[in-house]
């Protein structure tokens, strides 16, 4: 395997990777419209509920419906890729342009899966948030930290036979800090709690998603060989 490039056959590797995973998607529409699908049913199922959601219950709700739902998107990363296909990648490709496109792919994937519940989910149960700027922000962090967690986790639960049930088992020490500080930030953004110094659960999110990504783009080579 050849595995330095140019720096303009990385880019052109990283991009062609990336239209790949665009092009999976748009042929099986059928993942993508499942994971749509299950959010809408847990909206359904507080819509039908008829509770009065306040604002703390509305925020722990909404990101365990992103949580679920970005689960059941990342799985599939390297789960629908055949054997043979792996080959052919491991030939043509270095491992960190791969990683790299399906970090990004899934991260633009969530944010919208995590945009569609949040408009969804405020038509049901209202909009309690205050700060929508910095709503967005976690939005955005959250779908970044949930890929790069996911990602990494799907690339080694691929490698067993019952790949979802690996996943949800090794995800969750490794996502409950990153769920926690997105609780957070939310809360304040909904004015649940007042606090002026968030800035500094924004550099942790952003240390632990650095972290993740260190640590993924070191040990990935390795698992890929395998």
């Amino acid at each position: 395997m050849v595995t330095t490039f140019a720096p303009h056959m990385n880019l052109k590797i990283f991009l062609t990777l990336l239209r790949k995973e665009f092009l999976l998607e748009f042929r099986q529409r059928y993942a993508i419209s499942g994971i749509v699908l299950y959010v809408f049913s847990m909206i359904f199922v507080v819509y039908i509920a008829s509770i009065k959601v306040q604002p703390p219950v509305w925020n722990v709700l909404f990101w365990l419906i992103v949580l679920f739902a970005s689960i059941n998107a990342v799985v599939k990363s390297f789960v629908q890729e055949s054997g043979a296909r792996q080959l052919y990648y491991y030939q043509i490709a270095d491992p960190a342009m791969l990683l790299l496109a399906k970090i990004v792919y899934n991260t633009l994937l969530l944010l919208v899966l995590s945009v569609l519940a949040f408009g969804a989910y405020s038509v049901v149960a209202g909009n309690p948030v205050k700060d929508a700027g910095l709503f967005a922000l976690v939005l955005l962090l959250g779908s970044l930290g949930f890929s790069i967690a996911f990602t990494f986790i799907a690339s080694i639960a691929a490698k067993a036979n019952n790949a979802a049930t690996l996943m949800a088992i090794l995800s969750f020490p490794v996502i409950l800090p990153i769920l926690l500080t997105l609780i957070r930030l939310s809360q304040i953004a909904l004015r649940v709690i007042q606090d002026t110094s968030y800035q500094r659960d924004i550099i942790n999110l952003l240390a632990i998603d650095a972290i993740l990504i260190t640590l993924t783009f070191v040990l990935f080579p390795f698992i890929w060989k395998d």
